[in-house]
């Protein structure tokens, strides 16, 4: 009974002082694999967001509705979502390091036969091969992304956070580099270019990865996403990556069109402006992902507070017509910077978090798990990159950009609403558990008290 108690007591009652964090002193191996990740991010990044400033305009001389046009960046989050529960449920039999280089090689081959789509006739044809082609794309860039989550949690199972961190650098220098840079050929050469030269750039990083990364050997689980879903902070913490990834897909998809209209911009002038978002992301990602390992205890108050700023912000976008505030090109900025911090400040934490939800709740910590863990992650995430551009697309051609900008903040907004009654709610059973077992513990003292001095008379 003593053994027990104190037991109880020293894994429950300790329990809000956070572990230290092992300091992040890489090996050769994790140095080359973090270069690895970096250059996957990075490409990846800059092939898909090249489309924002041009290829709507471009669609739109093809006759293609707003509506289908939202479907056609949709369906490339669906396919990447279908493809990242596959993918991550047989990482283990397909193999990491296949998975990679496989993947960024198909996504490359996509990204320059989508450049030669101009020369499609105009109508159902073009509409067709463009659904063809991104769904193509959107696996590969499944297969890539999925399993470089997996294999960075493995080479740094103690700081994932800060390396996802490390990681969104690049991926925000993708999104910063891919519209202005995709806006910018586009002017200057043609529609073709962009693809060509950005899909060339993927092809380079196949023999890169293949010499760089090392091979992992691993043992299948018999883990589901069935029982990984079952878990109800999982599934908050996935609505909250949804929410996120819903609002950078409706912003791709949107935006463009809205500047020009609104403020005469041009395509290159668009570009610009969506760096908005990208900058403060990539800037703000290091930083979150060092606190939110060095003080674990806060990352669910970051989701919350990010939740938070981001549903402000995108109502502050458009502006939402209820709030009667006019629309200019300067606030637009300010609210785009604050959804770039805020989006960063919710997403860093979220990968860690499952993870330690997944371990609590008994799964296994090896490749099996973290590729389950990652492809929900990147299956929740390409729900949202796919639900923002087709309904915010819809939105918006039915009623108009505000509107859309204020359903995504009503997201974020009931999403951290959420997160403060369950972890309001968790805290409260932690301390009950913990009275408790402070009670049980003092009525054992007490128990022992007057044995202890009738032995002392004795």
């Amino acid at each position: 009974m003593a053994t027990s108690v104190d037991q109880l007591t020293a894994n429950h009652v300790d329990c809000p002082c956070p572990p230290e964090t092992p300091g992040l002193k890489m090996t050769r191996q994790q140095i080359l694999t973090l270069i690895a990740m970096a250059s996957i991010n990075f490409s990846s990044m800059i092939c898909y967001s090249i489309l924002g400033p041009f290829f709507p305009h471009e669609a739109e001389k093809k006759g293609v509705s707003q509506a289908v046009i939202g479907l056609i960046f949709g369906c490339y989050a669906f396919c990447t979502l279908v493809g990242s529960l596959i993918l991550g449920k047989y990482i283990v039999q397909i193999g990491a390091k296949f998975m990679i280089t496989a993947g960024l090689f198909i996504s490359g081959g996509c990204t320059v036969v989508f450049g030669f789509l101009d020369r499609a006739p105009d109508g159902t044809v073009f509409i067709v091969l463009c659904f063809v082609i991104r769904s193509a794309n959107a696996v590969g860039f499944a297969a890539a992304v999925t399993s470089s989550f997996a294999v960075s949690a493995k080479v740094f199972p103690h700081n994932v956070a800060t390396i996802l961190g490390f990681m969104e650098i690049f991926t925000g220098i993708g999104l910063i580099l891919g519209p202005p840079l995709g806006g910018w050929m586009y002017q200057s050469f043609g529609y073709e270019i962009p693809f060509i030269v950005l899909g060339c750039l993927l092809f380079l990083t196949v023999p890169l990865n293949m010499w760089i990364l090392p091979s992992f050997d691993a043992v299948a689980s018999q883990a589901s996403f069935l029982r990984l879903c079952t878990r109800v902070k999982i599934m908050l913490i996935c609505f909250v990556v949804f929410t996120l990834s819903s609002g950078i897909g409706f912003l791709d998809a949107t935006l463009s069109i809205f500047a020009m209209e609104k403020f005469s911009m041009s395509t290159g002038s668009v570009g610009l402006l969506m760096i908005g978002v990208s900058l403060p992301y990539g800037a703000a990602s290091p930083v979150f992902g060092i606190i939110s390992d060095k003080y674990p205890f806060i990352r669910r108050w970051m989701m919350v507070l990010g939740g938070m700023a981001t549903a402000v912000s995108f109502c502050l976008l458009g502006p939402v017509p209820v709030l009667h505030v006019k629309s200019q090109l300067w606030l637009t900025v300010v609210m785009l910077v604050v959804i770039g911090f805020s989006l960063c400040m919710t997403c860093i934490p979220t990968f860690a978090e499952m993870l330690i939800c997944a371990h609590e709740n008994d799964f296994e910590e090896g490749l099996s798990t973290l590729g389950l863990v990652s492809g929900l992650f990147s299956a929740v995430w390409s729900a949202g990159m796919f639900f923002g551009p087709t309904v915010g697309g819809y939105i918006t051609q039915k009623l108009n950009f505000e509107w859309s900008a204020g359903v995504q903040g009503t997201l974020a907004f009931f999403a951290a609403f959420l997160q403060i009654i369950y972890f309001t709610n968790e805290e409260i059973q932690k301390r009950r558990l913990q009275q408790s077992i402070r009670t049980e513990s003092t009525l054992f003292t007490e128990e022992k008290s007057p044995l202890l001095s009738s032995a002392h008379h004795l």
